[in-house]
């Protein structure tokens, strides 16, 4: 067996949940809006999302414009297949009236808009009173998707100011993994990191010493009190539109 298997094989359980969290959590948030609510799936991308809304009347929006390739720097995802999207726009101007949805749906996008304020505003302008917000961004982004990639750094703060600023009340905001989470998925990420920007790469021993260091930070993970706050993969959020 390839040491590279190995290590998959025998990777302590940290650091992977990253997606599988953020998925449930959407699930449940999306299940709780009464059927036949209009939803908008705001930069909705390949609509992996879609599923969790068939009792909704959904409605899809992308700018559309990313090709899977990019500009080849950093993080990208070959191919790309927006399916049949139902508005085609920019984020900061969706063209759709004032209050015309119950709910939005915004997942890991506000780091891919230059200036994710107004995206904020415009969400604010297209939700009844009281609809429903639903929002993800990471915590700490490396450069993906680009040269779509302006933004990091969304930590709880700045939704409390801008979401609060903006005629939403934040019903639930929720860290998604911790500190040592979010550097284990990074130790796992290594190889991949130095097989295309190092000219060495990981010695059979230089693996088993991640898997060492993994190791260590499940069990920091298994025992830590709150250290979202210092780092984690992202907040999700569930907020409402002030009367």
């Amino acid at each position: 067996m390839k040491m590279k298997k190995f290590i998959r094989w025998i990777r302590p359980t940290v650091g992977i949940a990253n997606e599988s969290t953020r998925e449930c959590w959407l699930e449940k948030a999306l299940r709780s809006i009464p059927k036949g609510s209009r939803i908008l799936d705001a930069g909705a991308g390949t609509q992996r999302y879609r599923k969790f809304c068939t009792h909704l009347n959904y409605v899809s929006q992308d700018f559309a414009e990313y090709d899977g390739k990019g500009d080849s720097a950093g993080l990208q995802t070959e191919t790309f297949d927006y399916g049949k999207l139902d508005i085609v726009s920019d984020i900061i101007s969706i063209p759709e009236s004032d209050s015309s949805f119950d709910a939005i749906l915004c997942v890991e996008v506000l780091e891919h808009v230059p200036d994710p304020i107004l995206a904020i505003k415009e969400f604010a302008r297209l939700l009844q009173p009281e609809g429903v917000l639903i929002l993800t961004a990471p915590f700490c982004s490396l450069t993906h998707l680009a040269p779509y990639h302006f933004c990091t750094g969304f930590n709880k703060y700045w939704y409390e100011k801008h979401l609060n600023d903006n005629s939403f009340s934040i019903v639930e905001i929720v860290p998604n993994g911790n500190y040592f989470e979010y550097l284990a998925q990074e130790v796992y990420r290594v190889p991949f990191v130095s097989d295309r920007y190092s000219k060495h790469k990981p010695h059979w021993f230089e693996y088993f010493g991640m898997y060492l260091v993994q190791r260590m930070l499940r069990r920091f993970s298994r025992r830590e009190s709150n250290s979202s706050e210092f780092l984690c993969y992202g907040y999700h959020i569930l907020a409402r539109k002030v009367k």
